[in-house]
């Protein structure tokens, strides 16, 4: 097994999981590839054939009910996978009782908040958003914030440049290499900000190694995480694409664990 680190990773229960892959298809027009199932088991063990070591996974709420019972799912994935996850918590920005919801998701044992600010139809720089950001810092938590998509105004860079502004203590993780789809955008505002991380979920595809090592370096390794975003598609073609990226030992270290593992405090077995 590579000490290799998937850092974003969806997850649903069994029995809602195609619905959940359905909507994520619409919402994106069609996927670029084929899905997988959705499920923790099939996520471990297809993720463990491919040499994955360790998974960060998540679920995004529609509805502000749905935070406690995919918390617990979570936490209990967490809890079966005997190991093998590190979870975040779902948060939903209209939720009337946030705090609370903040405070159950850590007794879960939940390292981290995960949002979608386009899914769930919020304005990344918001004042509700801002509520969780507030509580993030409070209580030390990274938040994990979709970013990007040039048919909305939800996540985009001018947005998240006034985040990160307003929240200098905060960690952010700008999922997909800091902005789906306004790549160039991205990377000419975002990554003089000390707190902002990103991940590699759902970009390789759209850019060639050239332009993935631009980014990554505007970015420095050391605060990029390699991500999947299972269940979107198989993992293969991304790790060889990565496989393929002319990065340094440190470099590809960086971003295949090193840089998640120190975030999250996990602890990988010896290669």
């Amino acid at each position: 097994m590579n000490r290799i680190i998937d850092s974003h990773c969806h997850i649903y229960p069994e029995k809602i999981a195609h619905k959940a892959i359905e909507a994520v298809d619409h919402f994106y027009g069609g996927l670029p590839g084929c899905p997988c199932d959705g499920t923790a088991e099939t996520l471990l063990a297809c993720g463990r054939a491919e040499g994955i070591s360790h998974f960060i996974v998540h679920s995004v709420a529609t509805k502000p009910e749905q935070v406690p019972g995919i918390n617990r799912f979570i936490s209990e994935s967490v809890r079966q996978a005997d190991g093998a996850f590190t979870g975040l918590g779902a948060i939903h920005p209209d939720s009337g009782q946030l705090r609370q919801d903040f405070e159950e998701l850590m007794a879960l044992g939940l390292k981290g908040v995960k949002i979608h600010p386009d899914f769930q139809r919020f304005e990344a720089d918001s004042l509700k958003a801002f509520r969780i950001y507030a509580l993030c810092e409070e209580y030390g938590l990274p938040v994990l914030v979709h970013t990007g998509d040039y048919r909305y105004d939800y996540s985009n860079p001018e947005r998240i440049v006034n985040v990160l502004k307003a929240f200098p203590d905060l960690t952010f993780i700008g999922a997909h290499l800091g902005g789906w789809s306004v790549w160039d955008r991205a990377q000419s505002l975002l990554p003089d900000f000390p707190n902002i991380r990103v991940d590699t979920s759902s970009s390789f595809p759209w850019m060639d190694e050239k332009r993935a090592l631009e980014i990554i370096r505007a970015y420095g390794s050391e605060r990029v995480m390699f991500g999947s975003d299972y269940p979107m598609w198989t993992r293969k073609p991304d790790l060889d694409f990565f496989g393929k990226l002319d990065l340094s030992g440190e470099e590809r270290e960086n971003i295949s664990w090193r840089s998640c593992a120190e975030l999250y405090h996990i602890s990988l077995p010896e290669s």
